[in-house]
Formats: structure tokens, C-alpha cells, sequence
């Protein structure tokens, strides 16, 4: 960004615009007691070299997950990324191309769209899918406000409490000034049990939400409570990982009306907050109510094969009223990455990868439990993330394991649990192992946890 001088003619345009004098009268509505009466207690001016100095040591505080060992996870998560996602997506067709707004927009564009919708609808079974949302938390809570107009309903929709917290935060934000009841259904054992949930089901309900795998990584039963939901006449939202569906049943299998996920784990890289990919995808028969943008497939007056924008019921296309959804972008060039990686892999690649993630999985759940003093929360089946149980406080144990060797950060956040985790939950760590990870980075974790349990059972 350009520099912009603050001169003593640009201070004096900028008051006469705004009506005033002075920079004092400026300021004249706030009370004196308020006012600072000493000059700021700044640092004396830096050359331009000492401040690239300065600035260079603070960047070296920074340690980002790609650069250490990383068993984060929470939504999140550290896969391998083919170089050639970066080298597709990097081209400046697809790198500087945007979200279809117009019918002018360009057919390569409109066609990497329609390829992604094609991709995430053989992923996920279902038989639609927009050309994504902002990201996952964003489009679980669409999920719920279609399921709102499908059905007509606002009395109460029901949400695990395995459902990612901050998912449910999200939900709880968007439904504040709704006359709706969220019911949390608690999960203390790690998942639902399916008959608590369906005798929570009634004739009010909108919607019920089932994450698959869960926060915790465990595996939930939502055929049950899925069928108990079409009974009443609500609709089903599935919140899945996209990698799990290599050897898990697709959403629309176990009878999701409606599939959201965050994207980030098909060829995104980790960043602090973003950008990342909103999947949404529903069943044909909900289409006219489904957020965001859809492309379609047609032919031009010669009989060409070409794309259009079918679809796109939100306030910029059409009256505020009508409109499904008042966010305004969508992730075009995230969703450009997930249609490589995914084209790249196919579902042969997908499924190596997934039977990868669970087997690491499995082996670093024995490792670390194996002679450390750590036991597993949670006796329940689980994909590639489990919950430990730690003997203290267990962003103080990840703490010291960390400073005690080269294994690099774990997660040890794990946001407002529900029912009986409520207070155990400072003792709960979440382990994500991806196919990423190799034994001998498994065996080094166990080998830092132990070494750091003997010195505490010593101390």
C-alpha cells in the first residue's frame, strides 16, 4: 500500500470538509477528564534498517503448524497437499478468476464450478450442490435456516452436543433474535445416545443436527436418528469430514437431507483463521431453497456444451425478501483447490488416504496410552481423532510435553463440553493424526509424553 502523507495542507482540507477549525475543536465533545494530558509514550523513531531489524525478530516469534510436527485438529487439520493443487490453482486463469455474478461470466469459471458441484454430489451421495459457502460453522447454520423454510417450522431444532462448539456458538449467534429452542442433546460418553435424541423429536422440531465423526472424533449412529427425524417431518443436516467418506457411508446413505462440511482438509493449507470452504449440498427436492449459487449445464443456439448460473437466490441476484442467504461471497478460488485435489486423487486415492488417517490414528491412540499415565475419554469407535484423558491440566501437560521435545503443538482446546465432561473437561486432550504423520513422529510423541509422566511421578 502506497504511503500517505499527513501534511499541514492535507490536516487543514480534511477539518474544512468536516466544518471545524482546528484539530482541538475537533475533539471538543469529549470531556478533558477524559482526555490524555501527556504526550504518548512512544519508542524514539527507527531507521528504515533498524525497523526491518525490529520487525524481522518479531516474525521469528511466529512458529506456524507446517513447520513442526502437528497433531492439531478440531476442524482443522494438517494434510498433505500435492504440489500440483498449488501449481493448477496458482495459474492466473483460475487464480485471479472470482465468483460468477453475472451471466457474462466466464465459461471457465462457470465450468470449475459446475465440476465441483459434480465432485461433492458424487461425495457426499446427495443430489445437489451449491458452489460453496464462507466455511463450515457458515454453512451448518444455512443448513438450519433452509431447513426453517422447507418445513415451515421455528420451534426448536435440536443439535448434539458432539456438534463442533464453535459450530453451535455460530448457530446460537445466528438464532438469538429467532423464537427458537436449540436443545443440545449431551454427549458425555463421546456420542449420542440415539434414543435420547429421537425422544427429543416432535412436530415443532425444523431441524436435527448429527456431526459424523464428532468434535471428538468418535462415530455417532445417525441412521436412527435420521428416520426418527422424517417421522416427525423434520429435516436431517449431516456435518461430515470430507476425508472420512473414503471408507465411511456418504451423508445421503444414512439419510441426510442436507450435507455441510468444512472443506479445508481437500487441498487447503493451514491458516490462522481463513480463508477456507463452506460444502453445502441437499436432496433434489429442496433445491429452490438451497443458499448460494448453483451452475448448470446447457448448449448455446449451435448446440455447444456450456455453463450458465441456474441458480443464485441471495440478495445481489434478487429482492432481499426472496432471497436464501445474505452472505455475499463465496470461496471460488478454495473451491478451485478442492476440485483438483479431489480430481487429483479420485476415489481410490481418497480411500488410501482416509484408511491412512485411521490406522495412524489407531496406532498413536495404543502409543500414547501405552505406559504414559494417559487413557482414552472416550470407549467409543473413532476416524482420525481421539480424546485423552491427561493426569492434570491438559493445556499445561501439552505445554510441557512440547517444551520437553521436537514433537511440535497438540490441541489441547476443547471449548464448552456439555453433560459430565463439563468439569473434567481442563483434563481432556484432542490428538488429530493424518496420513501426514509417520510412526517414527507417532513413536517420538509416546516417547516425549512418557519421558514428561515419569519426571512428573517423581517430582
Amino acid at each position: 500500500m502506497a504511503y500517505l502523507f499527513n501534511t499541514p495542507e492535507s490536516q487543514a482540507d480534511m477539518l474544512q470538509t468536516v466544518g471545524v477549525g482546528s484539530i482541538e475543536e475537533l475533539f471538543d465533545q469529549v470531556p478533558r477528564e477524559l482526555r490524555l494530558d501527556r504526550p504518548l509514550q512512544l519508542p524514539p523513531p527507527l531507521s528504515e534498517i533498524e525497523l526491518e531489524s525490529h520487525l524481522r525478530d518479531i516474525a521469528r516469534q511466529n512458529v506456524g503448524a507446517s513447520g513442526q510436527v502437528s497433531f492439531l485438529g478440531g476442524g482443522i487439520y494438517d494434510h498433505f497437499i500435492p504440489a500440483a493443487v498449488d501449481a493448477i490453482a496458482g495459474r492466473s486463469e483460475f487464480y485471479t478468476s472470482y465468483t460468477p455474478y453475472q451471466a457474462e461470466a466466464s465459461q471457465g469459471s462457470l465450468q470449475t464450478f459446475f465440476e465441483y458441484q459434480t465432485l461433492i454430489c458424487q461425495l457426499t451421495g446427495m443430489d445437489v450442490s451449491n458452489a460453496s459457502l464462507y466455511e463450515g460453522a457458515t454453512a451448518m447454520v444455512e443448513a438450519v435456516l433452509m431447513a426453517m423454510r422447507v418445513t415451515g417450522r421455528r420451534g426448536k431444532v435440536i443439535v448434539l452436543g458432539s456438534v463442533h462448539p464453535e459450530y453451535r456458538n455460530t448457530l446460537t449467534t445466528y438464532l438469538r433474535h429467532f423464537d427458537t429452542e436449540i436443545v443440545t442433546v449431551p454427549t458425555p460418553h463421546g456420542t449420542a445416545d440415539p434414543g435420547d435424541v429421537t425422544s427429543l423429536i416432535d412436530d415443532r422440531t425444523a431441524a436435527v443436527i448429527v456431526q459424523h465423526p464428532n468434535f471428538f472424533g468418535c462415530l455417532e449412529s445417525p441412521r436412527e436418528i435420521f428416520a426418527a427425524a422424517k417421522q416427525q417431518g423434520a429435516l436431517s443436516i449431516s456435518v461430515f469430514d470430507p476425508i472420512s467418506l473414503g471408507i465411511l457411508e456418504r451423508p445421503a446413505d444414512h439419510g441426510a437431507d442436507i450435507a455441510v462440511a468444512e472443506g479445508q482438509s481437500l487441498g487447503i493449507p493451514l491458516q490462522y483463521g481463513g480463508p477456507y470452504l463452506g460444502i453445502f449440498a441437499c436432496r433434489q427436492e429442496y433445491l429452490r431453497q438451497m443458499p448460494g449459487r448453483l451452475i448448470g449445464e446447457t448448449v448455446d443456439r449451435e448446440g455447444r456444451r456450456c455453463f450458465v448460473l441456474t441458480l443464485g437466490t441471495r440478495e445481489q441476484h434478487i429482492r432481499r425478501d426472496k432471497a436464501t442467504s445474505n452472505i455475499c461471497t463465496n470461496q471460488g478460488l478454495l473451491a478451485v483447490r478442492a476440485t483438483v485435489y479431489l480430481s487429483l486423487l479420485g476415489p481410490r486415492g481418497l480411500r488410501e488416504i482416509a484408511e491412512l488417517c485411521c490406522q495412524k490414528a489407531h496406532y498413536a491412540a495404543e502409543q500414547l496410552t501405552a505406559n504414559t499415565g494417559l487413557k482414552l475419554a472416550f470407549d467409543r469407535p473413532f476416524f482420525k481423532e481421539f480424546v485423552l484423558r491427561c493426569p492434570d491440566d491438559a493445556a499445561n501437560f501439552a505445554h510441557r510435553v512440547r517444551s520437553a521435545g521436537d514433537i511440535g503443538p497438540v490441541l489441547s482446546r476443547f471449548s464448552t463440553p456439555t453433560g459430565e465432561l463439563a468439569a473434567s473437561a481442563k483434563s481432556l486432550l484432542l490428538v488429530a493424526v493424518t496420513e501426514s504423520r509417520t510412526k517414527s513422529q507417532i513413536d517420538c510423541l509416546a516417547k516425549t509424553i512418557r519421558s514428561e509422566c515419569s519426571s512428573a511421578t517423581k517430582k
